[in-house]
């Protein structure tokens, strides 16, 4: 690439007073792109007939120009109109910028972007409007769109770690129409946390309902795709759930989520007494040992069970899975013992969700969901807290289990 040179610049720039000269509506970025554009693909047509334009045309010649036609070109900042050369052969096809494309790479992006916030065809279609200042149609957007769901089937069938250490297991419901009526579908998640301490969303599964059959196809399409070994799974108070998990990986420990088991708590509780109920829930969960839960647990049926009584039975009755990370050093009890990195997880695609109503299908509910997960995955960049002890942990509690060269 030929290194844009001072002299031009200060020449271009001569009459700059305000960024509106430079990147406004007829700015000059905007005006020389434009003849950027316009001046190469008439070189290509001067390479394609064999001469320049004002020139002779060379004996034997039966081609010529044709004048113009003109072309509305969608760049990644801007609409830009400009005019296209043609030939009376109708054979020239400008490389620069092919016939029937209108998009320049970056657009696409933008469209995709827009999708993956929760936005709608028509709202898209009025912010590319008023940014552009074009129309863009819906069957466009659709078509940008749909070409996700070759990405997802890749994405989705891609092999995994042979071991990962922790796998949070959770769904959202989401609306979708189904024969004229809309109905509630589950889309089920599988967060795992790799040996680096890295957050990993392994996949995401479509059913009209959450049922532990179907995780049992969950889990086992995770160990088909290459996940040998779990050492914890931590997951929501759904019944057969550990069960699926065990019959899959039966050396995994199962792990009930306590923030489940909170908000399930408090569906039997008047909201005046949900605060201090709470409070008395923390002293249980919060304890050092399991003995001191247990007491704590005491403590709290008399205080509460002559007024609620189900909720300490509830805990009673999950109290072997509701315990798993009293086992474990407080390093990895932070980890594990509630699946608030799914909860994270499941908060920012509920803020996409929000502005939706009903899906047409599934695909459209995979094509969102995908795409609004690839851009909540950007923020993971680091390890989660206090992994590398947690890891020398788990190393010694699951001797011969994790790879000692850490991931393959």
């Amino acid at each position: 690439m030929t290194e844009i040179r001072n002299e031009l610049l200060d020449e271009l720039l001569k009459d700059y007073k305000n960024p509106e000269d430079l990147i406004g509506k007829d700015g000059l970025l905007k005006q020389l792109t434009k003849r950027l554009l316009e001046r190469a693909m008439n070189a290509e047509m001067d390479h394609h007939l064999g001469y320049q334009k004002h020139e002779s045309s060379p004996a034997k010649r039966t081609n010529s120009r044709n004048g113009h036609g003109k072309k509305t070109v969608l760049t990644q900042d801007d609409a830009i109109e400009i005019q296209t050369p043609r030939d009376r052969n109708s054979a020239f096809e400008p490389k620069i910028l092919p016939k029937r494309q209108k998009r320049f790479d970056g657009f696409d992006d933008k469209i995709i972007a827009l999708y993956a916030r929760g936005m709608s065809v028509r709202d898209i279609q009025s912010n590319l409007e008023e940014i552009y200042g074009v129309e863009v149609s819906e069957g466009l957007i659709s078509e940008v769109t749909d070409a996700v769901l070759d990405d997802v089937k890749a994405w989705q069938s891609r092999p995994l770690d042979a071991v990962y250490p922790i796998v949070f297991l959770d769904g959202i419901v989401v609306k979708s129409r189904q024969d004229g009526r809309v109905r509630n579908k589950t889309v089920y998640l599988a967060l795992g946390v790799n040996l680096d301490g890295e957050k990993e969303l392994l996949g995401l599964w479509i059913a009209n309902t959450e049922g532990a059959k179907f995780w049992l196809s969950v889990i086992t399409e995770l160990k088909n795709r290459g996940v040998q070994d779990v050492l914890i799974a931590c997951v929501d108070g759904l019944k057969g759930l550990p069960e699926a998990i065990e019959s899959v990986y039966p050396d995994a420990d199962v792990q009930l989520c306590i923030v489940h088991m909170i908000r399930n708590s408090a569906r039997y509780v008047n909201w005046k007494d949900r605060k201090a109920l709470c409070a008395d829930l923390k002293t249980i969960y919060g304890a050092a040992t399991r003995e001191e839960a247990e007491l704590a647990l005491q403590t709290f049926a008399e205080r509460w069970d002559e007024k609620y009584p189900t909720v300490s039975r509830m805990w009673r009755e999950h109290w072997d899975r509701l315990t798993t990370f009293f086992d474990y050093c407080p390093e990895i009890r932070k980890v594990m013992y509630t699946t608030n990195a799914i909860e994270s997880l499941n908060r920012s695609l509920r803020k996409v969700l929000k502005t939706k109503g009903a899906f047409p299908n599934d695909e459209a509910i995979m094509k969102l969901m995908y795409l609004a997960l690839q851009t909540i995955a950007k923020k993971w960049t680091m390890p989660i807290q206090h992994w590398k002890p947690a890891l020398n942990q788990l190393a010694i509690r699951f001797e011969g289990r994790l790879p000692l060269g850490g991931r393959e």
